[in-house]
């Protein structure tokens, strides 16, 4: 006999007929159909609540609560100077631009601001949210500019 798809069928023992509940006492699985006596779970319905723990207070009560979200604070994603010296001299630095050269991996909810830690060696225009005063100034002395917000 060939080897078909016609006559294709599993090895014996590898599948395992499913167990019929709830269909006399004879089958092993009768009567209650192994949902025990009673209690919610042996309900037509019954869904398990996430965290439900059997009544015990769960976890997520039992657990202090602590700290809060301050809704007023100030989203910046912060750069230092040194960081600027990869990009190329005369390119114009923007948030975008920041993210697309892997400096930066998001712009934070107010902008990006500049810090002044290391040095610059390339001329940038610089237009962002913010930047320090000394970061400023380290990119004037290097050759560029700064467009935008008074240094703060």
């Amino acid at each position: 006999m060939a080897n078909e798809l016609s006559n294709l069928h599993p090895v014996p023992g590898e599948r395992k007929t499913r167990m019929r509940v709830g269909r006399g006492e004879g089958s092993g699985k009768g009567k209650t159909a192994g949902k025990g006596t009673k209690g919610a779970q042996a309900r037509a319905g019954y869904h398990n609540k996430m965290g439900f723990e059997g009544g015990q207070m769960p976890l997520h009560r039992r657990l202090p609560k602590k700290g809060f979200t301050n809704i007023f604070a100030t989203d910046f994603e912060t750069v230092n100077v040194e960081r600027l010296g990869s990009l190329a001299a005369g390119s114009v630095v923007t948030p975008e631009s920041l993210k697309e050269a892997g400096i930066i991996s998001r712009v934070g909810k107010d902008g990006v601001k500049i810090l002044g830690r290391g040095e610059l060696g390339v001329a940038l225009h610089v237009r962002v949210s913010k930047l320090s005063e000394s970061a400023a100034a380290k990119i004037t002395a290097a050759g560029g500019t700064v467009d935008g917000p008074v240094p703060g």
